[in-house]
């Protein structure tokens, strides 16, 4: 299991579109993943519970990968995350 913390950047946070394109990624890839903010952990590969979370721009979570190629989901979603996902 890895994890990492990462601080939303882009202006809108991860709502709507930005959601959409951060959960694209996380479904590349085989590992489990999942987003925590505070005590909230959501599964990074869902629609609804990356916005369930309200994830404004500022906002730090952890992402938490388990699985064959969870080194890589986290470096590519912070990498994502940290190019404003898209926008």
């Amino acid at each position: 299991m890895v994890s990492q913390k990462v601080t939303i950047q882009n202006s809108v946070g991860l709502h709507a579109r930005p959601a959409t394109f951060f959960i694209q990624k996380a479904n590349s890839y085989r590992s489990s993943i999942w987003l925590e903010k505070d005590d909230c952990r959501v599964n990074a590969k869902s629609l609804l519970g990356v916005l369930s979370l309200g994830i404004v721009k500022g906002t730090t979570v952890t992402l938490i990968a388990d699985g064959a190629d969870e080194a890589a989901a986290i470096e590519g979603l912070a990498a994502l995350i940290d190019g404003g996902c898209a926008e």
